[in-house]
């Protein structure tokens, strides 16, 4: 028999019999709860006055080789357009100069050492596994999170359930034998029969069916990614002779072995050279041309993108946040590609647009970090920004771009052992490699060679100076944060703080149990999961927050409730495990009120009824402590013989209710023998309070 739906299921239950208040209860909460697809983080609007949409985008592998960027050769009107509404970051740094460390230290808001991603393969919830990502926050904030194009590097991890309220989409990924295939090839095609073109058309489409709700939308886009391919209309934008060559192909003058490490993946594409010769400077140029090329291909797309934004009218309240996940080496230090602690390797485009920022078209060299994204697009959505992000809100630069600002920024590449960590200030690069700077150090002075071109550390009159950074470098980002006061926190209300006191506590919970079966309630937000009425999910779904606030002085979850609300929690534990369903919603929230419940206090110790009554063959005998005592209880029958002793030594004050927490009898005697149906007595002894109930077993 195929199996029934939930409406099904009902029909079919009322046809057999009456349909009681359990079939009602059951069925039409585990619709309810079928429905809830977002964890214990329902759906509720934000608010749109004081909230902003938001567009993310991500390109990888692109360095601020941009029109706004003071590249006039550059054809890159999109990103320029950006750059003219926006406050564009001329000093910023990833944290990593390989994809997958670099995106997830943006999309968790946690550098490296703490993510613990070093590589292109390493999953950051292994580590982590209930870390709260940046969309994920969104969501749980009341906004539709979607994702569209490369986001998280690993696509396992870009289908993050958490993180997006619908499926995250990516275009198809077409493998290519790299070793037959060249670097570039301009190609005489549509811009939609490659991959950045289907996720422009794609991101059009869903902006068109979010356009009504709030929205956290990230588009990530492949290009200038390698192998660069593109229409060959972007290529005959360029010339080679609008480039110029490297300011020296050649390693720094006494950098350290280790520091000249590096991927290099262009030279196994089939048009390069394998070996470590270096390339010819039309080769040089061909390539930084198929670069640029490239470039504005993803220009072009982020252009669609935009103009949809312009279009459907949602671009004055959008905040636009662009970014590149890490810069690129094109010849520099001979080096082509990524994952080096030079400058060109860790500056990486940013910029950020807020509708009715003060200083549009805004350029700023404080000192950024990518790892600042986080906590930035939170402060300008008016969204709590939570205290475990390791970057800083970039909001007072933006409303003021001179101000004072971040003394350094920090980077790594590779393990503690082997690999490097970097410092850069306004004037300087500083980097150890190894513990301590056993594999070498590095020091560059931008003022008087901003082309790196000669290691200075090892000079002796610079060594006060290389101790100054070092002690910087190990004193950690921490010590570099901007000295500013701090700003004001954002009042905000929690969705499951129905009446709004600033914190969830026994009140909400009995304004949703008071409004139970009512489909218009009377109080607006006690009908949490948005889904027409009130009910026993409602009142979970706060009881899963309770002690939550939006004051951190307020109090916590291991607070009593009064006493007097025992007897309530208890009704809504019965009714809650009466559906209980096995999801989060119900396991989660039958926990809390469990907890509510053991840590009351009673006005009185009291010996209650045991369940099932009569039974067979095991019981529970609940009970309430008012103070702390040894706890003893005596089984006998009619006849006055023990049956069995059970001592439960010493509890705790608290109610002892539930099955996990009531006294447990199997049924048996002292010697393991199961007894007989008939009447028994039992007494309880707790402290200097004594009593005696009757109990039936039936067989």
């Amino acid at each position: 028999m195929p199996e029934m739906t939930v409406v099904q299921e009902a029909e079919h239950l009322s046809m057999k019999r009456p349909l009681t208040r359990r079939d009602f209860l059951s069925t039409s909460l585990k619709a309810g709860a079928a429905a809830f697809t977002t964890g214990l983080l329902p759906k509720y609007s934000a608010n749109a006055d004081r909230q902003y949409n938001v567009l993310f985008i991500i390109i990888d592998d692109l360095r601020p080789m941009l029109g706004c960027y003071g590249h006039p050769e550059m054809h890159t009107p999109n990103i320029d357009r950006i750059a003219e509404q926006g406050t564009l970051f001329n000093r910023a740094y990833c944290q990593y100069p390989l994809c997958s460390p670099s995106r997830t230290s943006m999309i968790t808001g946690l550098r490296p050492e703490t993510t613990n991603v070093l590589n292109n393969s390493a999953d950051f919830r292994r580590k982590l596994p209930d870390v709260v990502t940046l969309p994920q926050h969104f969501k749980a904030h009341g906004y539709h999170t979607q994702s569209v194009g490369r986001v998280f590097h690993l696509p396992t991890l870009q289908d993050d359930e958490n993180s997006w309220s619908v499926p995250s989409w990516r275009p198809v990924w077409r493998p290519f034998d790299i070793q037959t295939t060249p670097s570039w090839q301009a190609l005489d095609v549509e811009d939609d029969e490659l991959r950045d073109g289907e996720t422009a058309k794609r991101a059009v489409q869903v902006l068109e069916k979010i356009k009504e709700q709030q929205f956290f939308l990230t588009v990530g886009f492949y290009k200038p990614h390698l192998p660069w391919k593109a229409p060959r209309k972007y290529f005959d934008l360029y010339n080679t002779q609008a480039f110029n060559l490297p300011a020296s192909s050649m390693p720094p003058k006494d950098a350290p072995a280790r520091a000249l490490t590096n991927w290099s993946a262009i030279r196994a594409y089939k048009d390069l050279p394998s070996g470590t010769e270096p390339l010819s400077d039309a080769k040089t140029l061909e390539l930084i041309w198929a670069y640029a090329a490239v470039t504005s291909y993803m220009d072009a797309q982020i252009g669609r993108v935009l103009t949809q934004l312009d279009t459907l009218g949602l671009t004055e309240n959008t905040v636009i946040v662009f970014c590149g996940d890490h810069g690129h080496h094109l010849g520099e230090h001979g080096i082509w590609g990524k994952q080096t602690l030079f400058e060109v390797s860790l500056r990486s485009p940013l910029i950020v647009s807020v509708p009715g920022q003060t200083h549009p078209k805004a350029r700023t060299n404080a000192l950024a970090e990518l790892v600042d994204i986080y906590p930035t697009l939170c402060d300008a959505c008016q969204i709590p920004i939570p205290q475990q992000l390791e970057g800083t809100s970039l909001m007072p630069v933006i409303e003021q771009p001179t101000r004072p600002w971040k003394t350094a920024a920090f980077s790594r590449d590779g393990g503690a052992a082997n690999g490097g960590n970097s410092i850069r200030t306004k004037q300087y690069r500083y980097t150890e490699w190894g513990l301590n700077g056993s594999r070498g150090v590095e020091l560059y002075d931008y003022d008087a060679d901003p082309d790196e071109t000669v290691n200075i550390a090892r000079h002796p009159e610079n060594a006060e100076l290389v101790t100054h950074l070092s002690e910087r470098l190990h004193a950690g980002w921490q010590a570099a944060l901007p000295d500013v006061q701090a700003r004001m926190p954002i009042p905000q209300t929690l969705p499951w703080d129905i009446n709004n006191d600033g914190v969830v506590d026994i009140q909400d919970l009995i304004l949703v149990s008071s409004r139970f079966g009512t489909k218009t309630p009377g109080h607006p937000k006690a009908d949490v999961n948005k889904d027409g009425g009130v009910d026993i999910i409602d009142l979970l779904l706060v009881a899963t927050h309770f002690g939550e606030s939006n004051n951190p002085a307020a109090p916590s979850k291991s607070i009593p409730i009064p006493a007097e609300h025992a007897a309530l929690v208890d009704e809504w534990l019965t009714e809650a495990r009466l559906v209980d369903d096995g999801s989060d919603i119900f396991r989660q929230g039958i926990a809390t009120l469990e907890h509510l419940i053991h840590t009351t206090v009673p006005p009185e110790t009291m010996l209650l009824p045991n369940y099932p009554n009569p039974f067979n063959p095991e019981t529970w005998i609940p009970y309430d402590l008012a103070e702390d005592a040894n706890v003893h209880i005596d089984i006998y029958n009619l006849k006055g013989e023990s049956v069995r002793q059970l001592s439960l030594g010493f509890q705790t004050a608290g109610t002892y209710h539930t099955s996990s927490r009531a006294a447990y009898w199997d049924g048996r005697n002292a010697v393991g023998e199961p007894v007989a149906s008939g009447i028994y007595f039992y007494t309880f002894q707790a402290g200097q309070f004594r009593a005696t109930r009757q109990m039936v077993i039936l067989k």
